[in-house]
């Protein structure tokens, strides 16, 4: 019997397993009418990119970055992490089928935080989670798929990266993954150039179609 290749499932979070890429671009678009960037498209430019690199390349003083910060803090307490249709039921099949699962996300701890307190189960999903803080470079740099599979213990070559921003399927084309880009953010024709396949969102994948890539 041959050894199987794929052996870890490096997946994003907001926009992969949780729903709240809709959410979160409202958030952004808010911000930008607030405090002016003059970038066009602000909230989906900035897709993937950790709170530190957004709030250091777009909001050049301390108060606007604390102002910024203290409003994503209060609207990421408040908002509801919902998991897109078929999430865990993909998560148990992997697990069974002896497939590493790995969180690999920009967000940072008090998010993350948040997001524990609704689903108190979540940790133990994952046999690794990659959040923003515990690397240097933000997507589109590889850093955290690299890392992700490093904590896995298996080589990136034999993981699959799931994303749907374009940094993240940059960043995991970088790393050497397989990647699978989900058209829950962009759509299929500007995710298409950046993966090896799509999909619609989470629920339309299954064990055996990751497996073969």
């Amino acid at each position: 019997m041959t050894e199987r290749a794929i052996k870890g499932v490096l997946f994003d979070l907001d926009g992969v397993l949780i729903d709240t890429e809709g959410t979160y671009t409202q958030f952004w678009e808010a911000v930008d009418r607030h405090f002016p960037t003059g970038v066009e498209d602000f909230a989906r430019v900035i897709k993937g990119s950790n709170l530190h690199n957004i709030l250091h390349t777009y909001f050049p003083t301390d108060e606007m970055r604390e102002q910024v910060t203290q409003m994503l803090d209060d609207f990421q307490r408040d908002m509801q992490y919902n998991y897109f249709p078929g999430a865990i039921e993909l998560i148990d099949e992997l697990k069974v089928n002896g497939v590493a699962c790995c969180i690999v996300t920009s967000s940072d701890k008090k998010k993350m935080e948040s997001l524990y307190s609704q689903h108190p189960d979540f940790p133990s999903l994952f046999n690794a989670i990659v959040t923003g803080n515990m690397v240097k470079e933000p997507k589109p740099s590889p850093e955290c798929f690299l890392l992700g599979a490093k904590m896995l213990g298996i080589d990136i070559k034999n993981c699959v990266v799931i994303e749907d921003s374009i940094n993240g399927l940059k960043a995991g084309m970088e790393s050497g993954a397989k990647v699978i880009g989900l058209c829950t953010t962009c759509p299929e024709e500007a995710i298409a150039p950046h993966c090896h396949t799509t999909a619609r969102e989470i629920g339309d994948l299954d064990v055996k179609s990751i497996l073969k890539l």
